[in-house]
């Protein structure tokens, strides 16, 4: 992907707006009564139909090297449209506290919120007893593989209503699917537009040059460069060739270590990074990690400045920009919305923890692991969501501390879906397509039939499988679901049991 589809690197460039998000029209496309031109297929011809879909959204990530701006989404639109259906939100224009809720809000608030005076076991049961559900799911939650203890909850999203309900409140550790809820709230508190600046400060002599990190760990050496670029320019212009660099990583607070450790699955947590501080040439997965990266990008910054005419003596050292000083260069990142997408597609750790901690700031909380904490779970109450027994330690959802509910999980996801709240609909943009995107691209092969109908997030930690997304059903209704499982011995059999779960969804007809 170009620097350009990244992020931009400016002095004064005015930031453009993303593109109409094209799921609104899907959401249209997928809701109870706005499906004509799909009631009249058979199984077969809504198979054909829809892994065509998944062709057209694979190919679109293939040519755009990601699911965020011009790839996933424009497959959508292009789709949409051939489909001749029209309407939608624009995908960027959240607030931070929403838009008011849309008359046909209540009725799916109604199904997220407890029932008080139920009997004990009645929040366990479903608000709309599905029996063709019951009967696929049951036999299939049995299944060994799915460890000691597993939750389940299928949500209609046109209305909210619960279609299947097992465990729903009880809490599990969700792995990465926590990173849907991380991003729900970063869209909700942000929005969609909200971009990660990393800026360059010269003290008012021009001698001493300040690297201010932003946050963005999706900051790259092109960008870096041309950050470089313009600092040695407004330097000569002063006739400056020889400045002292610092950097300034104080945007965010508390250990950068995250609990876990040392680990190849994220680097240290800071303001300041570059390439998520991988060691080699990956954008995604495990890799060998810096264990200094807001250092790294500093030094990585002082030789381009060198290249670029600037003297920078004995090396960059950690520091405040001086009084005074002004600000002569500026990266954006991507926009929030496709930052949330990678995050989903690739379970991009270090990103989610940086939408954790910009959420936090957005509040006015610590930007370290407890604040985050706190400013996620603020966020999601103001969503009306389901929080009894909620613990979200971290972002990224590496520390087994983690705790949700199948039902908020769900809920989120019928949230995402609710035209009231069209900011969060990155979430559902953002989740892996089953056999061909992200971290479901291995899964759902041969002819399985939720291949191109499933869209989910996957969670994996020793232990604990789980799977939480979107699938499109025999008469083309959007359905939510979350399925957590704990106690597996088998990641591979406890994926393909959770796999089949979504998969019998896909096939529902009634």
């Amino acid at each position: 992907m170009c620097a350009r589809e990244r992020g931009w690197s400016t002095v004064d460039e005015p930031v453009k707006r993303p593109s109409v998000n094209p799921l609104d029209k899907l959401i249209r496309l997928t809701r109870r009564g706005a499906v004509t031109r799909l009631k009249g297929l058979n199984d077969r011809q809504f198979t054909a139909v829809s892994a065509g879909l998944g062709l057209v959204l694979a190919a679109g990530v293939v040519l755009a090297a990601g699911p965020w701006d011009s790839g996933q989404r424009k497959a959508e639109r292009d789709w949409a449209a051939a489909r001749n259906h029209t309407g939608g939100a624009h995908h960027g224009t959240g607030t931070p506290d929403g838009p008011a809720p849309a008359p046909s809000a209540p009725a799916v608030l109604a199904a997220l919120t407890p029932v008080d005076n139920a009997a004990p076991d009645a929040r366990h049961t479903p608000d709309s007893v599905a029996p063709d559900l019951r009967a696929a799911l049951d036999p299939l939650l049995k299944a060994p593989a799915l460890g000691t203890r597993h939750t389940a909850v299928v949500i209609d999203t046109a209305d909210g209503t619960r279609l299947y309900g097992r465990g729903a409140d009880l809490p599990m550790t969700p792995a990465s699917t926590v990173k849907i809820a991380t991003a729900a709230a970063a869209l909700s508190a942000l929005g969609p537009d909200h971009r990660i600046a990393t800026k360059v400060l010269v003290s008012p002599d021009h001698r001493r040059i300040t690297l201010v990190g932003g946050g963005d760990p999706t900051l790259d050496r092109a960008a870096l460069r041309t950050l470089a670029t313009g600092t040695a320019r407004a330097l000569k212009d002063h006739g400056v060739d020889r400045a002292r660099l610092s950097y300034d990583t104080s945007r965010y607070s508390g250990p950068a270590r995250h609990p876990i450790g040392p680990n190849e699955n994220i680097a240290p947590v800071s303001a300041l990074m570059i390439d998520e501080g991988r060691l080699d040439d990956t954008d995604s997965g495990p890799a060998p990690r810096s264990d200094d990266p807001a250092k790294d990008a500093a030094e990585a910054f002082a030789r381009l400045l060198d290249d670029a005419g600037v003297d920078t003596g004995s090396g960059p050292g950690h520091g405040r920009p001086a009084a005074g000083s002004r600000q002569v260069a500026q990266h954006l990142s991507a926009p929030l919305s496709a930052l949330v997408e990678r995050a989903l597609t690739n379970s991009d750790n270090d990103i989610a923890e940086a939408l954790a901690r910009q959420t936090a700031i957005k509040a006015g909380r610590p930007a370290d692991f407890a604040g985050a904490r706190r400013a996620v779970t603020e966020q999601l109450g103001k969503l009306r969501l389901p929080l009894t027994g909620a613990v979200l330690a971290d972002g990224s959802g590496l520390d087994r501390k983690d705790k949700v509910t199948a039902r908020l999980l769900a809920g989120l996801l019928a949230r995402a879906a609710d035209p009231a709240h069209p900011e969060l609909r990155p979430v559902l943009t953002g989740l892996p397509v089953a056999g061909f995107t992200g971290t479901l691209s291995d899964r759902y092969t041969g002819k399985s039939a939720g291949t191109g109908l499933v869209r989910a997030k996957t969670g994996t930690l020793t232990g604990v499988n789980t799977l939480a997304g979107t699938v499109v059903d025999g008469q083309g209704r959007l359905l939510a679901f979350a399925f957590l499982a704990s106690g597996t011995t088998s990641p591979s059999d406890a994926q393909s049991s959770l796999d089949a779960l979504a998969t019998s969804l896909a096939t529902r007809t009634r």
